[in-house]
């Protein structure tokens, strides 16, 4: 099965090729003998009925500081592809939502990976929401009152934005820290969302653990540590990957959410557990894929492609 794919994402040119999970991806499809075209998120167009994307086939190889070769710019309609990866980084904004509304309107021919409908309808920390026995205690809104009640329900706390990403503004509050409203208030002088506010996990000093799930099946996981004196262990914020195995409690989580996310089209995300609770479920841009290869040679991208060709190969 030879595919030709679009990767709409960051630029490639500036990625990190033994970190990110987009390259890894690439480089898996070049060895299935897949062609790759590369574009970024503001070069996607809807134009009298098509969508189109401006951007350049490209070539990938693991050296570092020669990693892509590109070929000639050029106007390609997507329903030329057989595969669009959406793989764009957060923010989670009304640009991003706007381009799921583009993606839609041509998967799944081509099959838009994850599916951009619920791409849109599951932001990484509001989908965990469908999971309540499995989530710390969490609260979502923009109401001093009640985030000050939260609080002297549940001592120390995390306050972080609901659409935010890799670690950013997140905000860790003992019971008598004297900001919260003055946080508050800086939240709300950015923008009109509401704020996610959930119990502080004390075992997070010990990993923030990501399990990757294929096709809503889970095929490991690394630990991330925080660095001395943080609370956040994304590694955008200096977090140290470690390798790790699952437990049973997060193989029944796995087990609880999978269904859903297969059933959804999700097929490449990344739940985040603390001490056997569910904090994140990303579907947007999930990493860790080359973590956990070197860590436990899970070859997670070869996995991804599998599950992609069989559902093509589904549909004929």
């Amino acid at each position: 099965m030879n595919l030709y794919v679009a990767l709409q994402m960051d630029p490639i040119e500036h990625v990190s090729i033994t970190a990110d999970s987009t390259f890894r991806l690439g480089l898996e499809a070049e060895a299935r003998g897949h062609r790759l075209f590369q574009y970024t998120a503001d070069k996607l167009s809807y134009v009298e009925g098509r969508v189109i994307a401006k951007g350049r086939p490209v070539t990938l190889r693991r050296e570092q500081g020669n990693h892509v070769t590109f070929g000639d710019w050029a106007e390609v309609d997507l329903e030329e592809f057989d595969v669009v990866w959406l793989r764009q980084d957060p923010p989670f904004d009304m640009g991003y939502i706007t381009n799921t509304h583009l993606l839609e309107r041509v998967h799944p021919n081509p099959l838009v990976v994850n599916d951009p409908f619920w791409v849109r309808n599951c932001p990484e920390k509001l989908l965990v929401l469908d999971f309540p026995d499995l989530t710390p205690p969490t609260l979502i809104t923009r109401d001093l009152e009640q985030i000050r009640s939260f609080r002297a329900r549940h001592g120390d706390i995390i306050v972080k934005p609901l659409y935010g990403n890799g670690g950013a503004g997140i905000f860790h509050l003992r019971p008598n820290d004297p900001n919260l409203s003055s946080l508050v208030e800086t939240f709300s002088g950015l923008n009109r969302e509401p704020i996610i506010v959930q119990k502080f996990l004390p075992a997070v000093v010990k990993g923030d653990k990501r399990i990757i799930l294929v096709d809503g099946e889970p095929v490991g996981a690394i630990n991330r540590v925080p660095a001395a004196g943080e609370a956040r262990s994304n590694m955008h914020v200096g977090g140290r990957p470690e390798k790790i195995g699952l437990t049973e409690r997060e193989h029944e989580i796995c087990a609880i959410i999978g269904p859903v996310l297969r059933e959804k089209g999700l097929i490449f995300t990344g739940i985040d557990v603390i001490d056997g609770w569910l904090t994140e479920i990303n579907v947007t841009s999930p990493t860790g894929i080359q973590e956990l290869e070197r860590f436990d040679g899970i070859n997670a991208a070869a996995l991804i492609w599998d599950a992609i060709e069989g559902r093509l190969a589904a549909r004929g």
